[in-house]
């Protein structure tokens, strides 16, 4: 038949004296694998093991941070007052008096305390014998407020709802507070009025005329 010469071979090795590859792969990575040498092997290793710790630090998620702590309170919410009734004092004068307390601070740092004055113009007060003391949180400090008449003009001889003022510090804040008490507060506050101030305030009566012992006599 014309037109058609001998078959030659696809996948004869040699083409013109030179090979020639058709359709072949490239070498698989078990062959390249099995070619290494062991210390080769090793570093693939050591280097594949580092590339996976890399990638699951990226992929884990995140610590959560610890919540921040709550914010220390505030002196005049966490510091309590009590009367606990009149000091034992003697020989003292008729316009000063010692009235006793309990404090304690129920959370927080320490609260330093110092008593400014008692609820009225005309009275002065300081604890003593410290007039700056500090309270610890859990403890009750016992403590004395020796208040004094210095002006009996305007004062309230009956006081109702007496209170302390004070100023409390701790390491959030310096504030000015005023403590309320109940009636016997104000009971034994009112005694030492009336005591100072009694006959300060009591209209003085008429002067007698003439020198003392002599009478007038109205002769007509």
């Amino acid at each position: 038949m014309s037109g058609i010469g001998p078959v030659e071979s696809v996948d004869s090795p040699e083409v013109d004296g030179s090979y020639e590859v058709i359709g072949g792969d490239a070498p698989r990575l078990t062959d390249r694998w099995h070619t290494l040498s062991p210390r080769a092997r090793r570093t693939a290793l050591a280097a594949g093991a580092v590339a996976v710790a890399a990638t699951g630090a990226v992929l884990l998620p995140p610590r959560t941070r610890a919540d921040p702590a709550p914010p220390l309170p505030w002196p005049a919410n966490v510091t309590e007052w009590r009367y606990i009734g009149l000091a034992q004092t003697t020989d003292s004068p008729t316009t000063t008096g010692f009235f006793r307390f309990a404090v304690t601070v129920d959370s927080g740092p320490p609260v330093t305390v110092r008593v400014i004055g008692a609820a009225f113009d005309g009275l002065t007060a300081q604890a003593v014998p410290e007039p700056v003391f500090t309270v610890r949180v859990g403890a009750t400090h016992r403590v004395t407020v020796q208040i004094s008449v210095s002006d009996c003009s305007g004062l309230p001889l009956n006081a109702d709802l007496a209170f302390l003022d004070v100023t409390l510090r701790n390491t959030r804040a310096i504030q000015h507070h005023s403590f309320i008490f109940g009636s016997n507060y104000s009971k034994d506050l009112s005694q030492l009025l009336h005591r100072a101030c009694d006959t300060t305030n009591a209209r003085p009566g008429p002067r007698p005329s003439g020198s003392a012992g002599s009478q007038n006599v109205d002769r007509g």
